[in-house]
């Protein structure tokens, strides 16, 4: 049968262990832990207890039992084998119960975490509670510190976290994180590849104002919402953010936040390139970047292809061999012509002879080919299925409205199957003299295309 025994240990701690008597010998089922103080060692019988018990119910009599202490226990170490009687009268105690709990360990990594960042520079020490706060549980202010209680940390009046948040601003806190961001991330992982991104916060509020206005929303909402930019390292620390206005498209995003990262840390004078999917960047902002002095590697819309491609189609018609690149050019505006039919070569672009064009290369694979052919037999075979009326009609690629009815499209598709396997890439001076085949694997991995 099993037993909760107390001993005294070498330290002249008092080890409590669940134990049983097995064969005349005993042994330890758990060690529950060494009490030093009276209270440790009510906590750790109270415990061993439970261990004993496990799931078997017990009735619960409220009968009152002496409290244990550890000069109860014999301590070999003096000579002392057993001790004397407890007197009558002694204060007794019910059952152990837990008073409170808290999570300061976690607080405490927590809070060397932010230290090493280099973050207590700031000195303001209400404010690295609530940071670490929303880390534990983003939720309000006021509700905040129901958290750092949990937490075990010292609490503030609500006027008091007011009143360090408006040292925010005339602070300029922003500023000196920003700069501690930018010194760990150059001191670890390093500035080589930076990422960007771009979400939405949106606000419980009926009406607009300057900043939360309605758009396009990731979460399919209608409320008033902000923008929110946010760049960071190869690791995902953060470096610079950036709020703009609620129905802000994307794409105008990225060049402010960028040139707001140049300015503070003094880099206008460092060659960055800006690498992004043909979806981020519109005309409007490749010229922007290029006049910001900023080089850019950009995917093409296939759709482009036969603009940036006429030369080829003209005297090969659609046949390209397996890993084929054609370093061409592009034009900056749709209306103008940058390529000509009368010449076999491609032409080779050059910022001087070339001022309305942009570097274009295209590559063709089979993977690609065979991947796109399979997407365009999927809409093909839908397409179908809608003009027989076998499947709703909605707005489907390659099905067109006359007045004889729906039809398919079969121009249409066509000129799709005739560029299957290209992937084209748009750059400005990022490797005038290396060759194409270079930047296309360093452009792969933009859009993680083959």
């Amino acid at each position: 049968m099993a037993f909760v025994r107390k001993v005294r240990t070498a330290s002249g701690a008092v080890a409590v262990q669940v134990v049983r008597k097995h064969r005349g010998r005993h042994e330890i089922i758990a060690h529950v832990g060494s009490a030093h103080t009276d209270v440790e060692l009510g906590i750790l019988l109270e415990r061993a207890r439970n261990l004993l018990r496990g799931d078997q119910g017990m009735l619960e009599l409220d009968v009152p039992s002496p409290v244990e202490q550890i000069a109860d226990v014999a301590d070999w170490r003096t000579g002392q084998l057993s001790v004397s009687p407890p007197t009558a009268g002694r204060e007794v105690a019910g059952p152990g119960r837990t008073v409170r709990t808290t999570a300061r360990l976690l607080y405490d990594v927590l809070a060397s975490v932010y230290d090493r960042l280099g973050f207590d520079v700031l000195d303001d020490a209400v404010f690295k509670d609530l940071v670490i706060a929303r880390i534990v549980e983003p939720t309000s202010k006021i509700d905040a510190l129901r958290v750092l209680d949990d937490l075990g940390a010292d609490t503030v009046s609500y006027k008091t976290i007011q009143r360090h948040l408006a040292q925010i601003l005339t602070g300029d806190y922003r500023d000196r994180i920003a700069h501690r961001c930018f010194e760990y991330a150059a001191a670890t992982g390093g500035l080589g590849l930076l990422l960007f991104d771009v979400t939405t916060l949106y606000f419980e509020a009926e009406k607009e104002d300057d900043l939360r206005k309605v758009g396009y929303s990731k979460e399919r909402r209608v409320d008033p919402q902000i923008v929110v930019g946010l760049l960071v390292d190869r690791t995902g620390f953060p470096l610079e953010i950036g709020c703009f206005e609620g129905n802000k498209a994307e794409t105008h995003t990225l060049i402010p936040i960028v040139r707001q990262f140049q300015t503070r840390h003094g880099i206008d004078g460092v060659e960055m390139v800006i690498a992004a999917d043909a979806g981020m960047l519109s005309a409007s902002n490749l010229t922007a970047l290029d006049e910001a002095g900023l080089k850019f590697i950009v995917g093409s819309r296939v759709t482009k292809a036969p603009g940036d491609l006429t030369s080829h189609f003209h005297w090969h018609g659609d046949v390209f061999t397996d890993g084929q690149i054609i370093d061409t050019v592009t034009p900056r505006h749709a209306r103008s012509v940058v390529n000509t039919v009368k010449r076999r070569a491609e032409p080779v672009w050059d910022p001087v002879r070339h001022p309305t064009s942009w570097r274009a290369i295209w590559q063709y694979t089979r993977k690609r080919a065979v991947r796109d052919n399979q997407t365009l037999n999927a809409q093909e075979a839908r397409a179908k299925a809608v003009v027989d009326g076998t499947k709703k009609a909605k707005v489907t690629r390659f099905v067109k409205t006359t007045t004889a009815g729906q039809q398919l499209d079969d121009a249409a598709l066509g000129r799709a199957r005739s560029l299957v396997g290209l992937k084209g890439y748009d750059d400005v001076e990022v490797m005038p003299t290396r060759s194409a085949s270079l930047l296309v694997a360093a452009s792969a991995s933009v859009d993680g295309s083959a």
